[in-house]
């Protein structure tokens, strides 16, 4: 696919500001390139979904907006990730701190061996907080906001690994919220989750968006229309298409993009 193909439409992106954008984005690792001139805006506090094949590219792209990726030997990228005008891969950056800011959930629940109300104190402590009382007012909003409260309420105080999976991604999401990210990843966060369990993520995911800016990668068609405001569809390592996800599920520009959507491949 030539990347002058690319199909970019701007209904949405007009209503909200930008708050996140790559540019002629390259990746690679070592001398295999796995991202092609990736240019993608993300509007604040909409939900853009990340759609495509496996190993097109689209968990890779994820991590890059959160440097994820630096943590992989020889790992390289090109172009430039604008956080509210900012890159992100500047000389100078603090890591550390545009993490806090670019939260990430991802596929495989992974909560700390601590329990509930540590897993999501834990970040709060780290970053400078010390009473107590605004300690546990803030989990407590924390965890309604990932929509978990009413279930763990009381037992705040039990390991969150004694927690079904589907209990342990939305604590997850919570410990992610709870330094106020301003942009929250979510790497197929409902992957390996029962329906119900995945029906409590995407309402979560419907809510939060009020307070912050997602993106999520998936390979559930359905997801995808449910959850989303955008949708980007991502193949062999280049963004082939992105619009409205209506416009995508319903009238997508391009017969490769139509193709994926009806499972004709992928």
């Amino acid at each position: 696919m030539d990347t002058a193909q690319i199909i970019n439409a701007d209904s949405l992106d007009n209503l909200a500001p930008c708050k996140l954008s790559t540019r002629k984005v390259d990746f690679f690792y070592g001398r295999n390139q796995a991202l092609f001139d990736v240019s993608l805006d993300f509007p604040a506090n909409r939900v853009t979904a990340l759609i495509g094949p496996s190993g097109c590219g689209k968990s890779t792209f994820l991590r890059c907006l959160n440097r994820m990726n630096d943590l992989v030997p020889g790992a390289r990228v090109e172009g430039s990730i604008l956080l509210d005008g900012d890159d992100i891969n500047a000389p100078g950056t603090d890591v550390v701190a545009l993490r806090r800011r670019v939260g990430m959930v991802f596929q495989k629940p992974n909560p700390f061996p601590k329990s509930i109300f540590e897993n999501v104190a834990y970040g709060l402590r780290v970053n400078g907080m010390s009473r107590a009382s605004a300690i546990a007012d803030k989990v407590e909003e924390t965890l309604r906001r990932a929509a978990i409260f009413d279930e763990v309420k009381d037992r705040l105080h039990v390991s969150a690994l004694a927690l079904s999976g589907g209990q342990q991604q939305r604590v997850c999401i919570a410990r992610a919220l709870a330094v106020d990210p301003e942009i929250l990843l979510m790497d197929e966060p409902a992957s390996a989750l029962d329906p119900i369990a995945t029906q409590k993520i995407e309402e979560s995911i419907h809510e939060l968006k009020s307070h912050v800016t997602i993106i999520i990668v998936t390979h559930n068609m359905q997801q995808a229309a449910r959850v989303s405001d955008r949708t980007a569809f991502f193949y062999m390592g280049r963004l082939i298409e992105h619009d409205d996800t209506e416009i995508i599920f319903t009238r997508p520009a391009l017969k490769q993009t139509e193709d994926y959507i009806t499972g004709r491949f992928g």
